[in-house]
């Protein structure tokens, strides 16, 4: 289960991307390392780690 500030981040960061109509294709939490990984358009990368960052 991803941290509480790891949900926040997430959502934070996933209304961002759909408000400027950017799909996302991917949202998996890496069960090695226990970081959050948001995958969207044009090769958007996003990683956040268990403290929110």
């Amino acid at each position: 289960m991803p941290t509480a500030e790891q949900s926040i981040r997430c959502l934070i960061l996933c209304q961002s991307l759909t408000n400027i109509f950017t799909p996302i294709f991917l949202v998996r939490l890496d069960e090695r390392t226990g970081n959050l990984f948001i995958l969207a358009v044009d090769n958007i990368e996003i990683e956040i780690y268990a403290d929110g960052t």
